[in-house]
């Protein structure tokens, strides 16, 4: 009890001689006493269920009862409370992130083993319909793709059509599917549907250059706990 100071050295009347006034004990000095130490008594603490007001602290190496990690009453938090806390948060097989602090995470924490992570890639969530994406870690795409730069073509079809032409007395003259009469009468006839063959050349599209396929992205640094 830090705060209680003695008021009567009793040890002290021990060594006055007999008959020495000071050699008694009194009763007003048991009294005394006994008054100080129930005063020192009711600022402390019990052992049992104790509640502390102020500001509590605990000596260095203090050893308390560690709650389960998923105790969220108001029981106080040991440090081994914390780390299980932690590992639950994290365990085997967890990714961790940090957008500036490239310390390795067994660092930070203080438990697992942790490697370094997805290097030049971005997650992509499980999809079991997709066969791309229907396993853990599966990689793929390239960073070096090459969107081509291409055109495209149409076939124009001549469904068929007629010319007409006036000219002088000539004989029938067949040229181009064009008949011409000899009294001077302009005749027409019909081409047959066929391909012409020409090709229409469409603007072109895509892009030749390299790394024009990226989605936008953030770097941060990535850890995998592997133990």
């Amino acid at each position: 009890m830090s705060n209680y100071v003695k008021s009567t050295n009793f040890a002290t009347k021990d060594s006055l001689s007999s008959g020495d006034v000071n050699k008694i004990v009194k009763g007003t000095e048991i009294d005394t006493e006994f008054n100080n130490i129930a005063t020192a008594i009711s600022t402390k603490a019990d052992t049992a269920s104790p509640t502390f007001t102020g500001t509590v602290t605990l000596p260095s190496g203090a050893v308390g009862v560690t709650q389960s990690y998923g105790d969220n009453d108001t029981s106080l938090a040991t440090t081994a409370f914390v780390q299980a806390a932690l590992q639950a948060l994290y365990p085997v097989g967890s990714i961790y992130t940090n957008a500036t602090n490239a310390t390795n995470p067994a660092t930070l924490f203080g438990f697992g083993t942790w490697t370094a992570f997805g290097a030049g890639r971005v997650p992509v969530g499980f999809d079991s319909t997709n066969a791309l994406f229907d396993a853990a870690e599966e990689t793929g795409g390239s960073a070096d793709a090459i969107i081509v730069s291409h055109t495209h073509t149409a076939t124009v079809t001549d469904a068929g059509h007629s010319h007409q032409v006036d000219s002088g007395n000539q004989r029938t003259l067949q040229t181009g599917g064009v008949g011409l009469s000899d009294d001077g009468t302009a005749t027409a006839n019909a081409t047959g549907t066929s391909t012409t063959g020409i090709s229409v050349a469409i603007s072109t599209t895509g892009s030749s250059g390299t790394n024009a396929n990226y989605q936008p992205y953030i770097t941060v640094y990535m850890w995998k706990r592997t133990a």
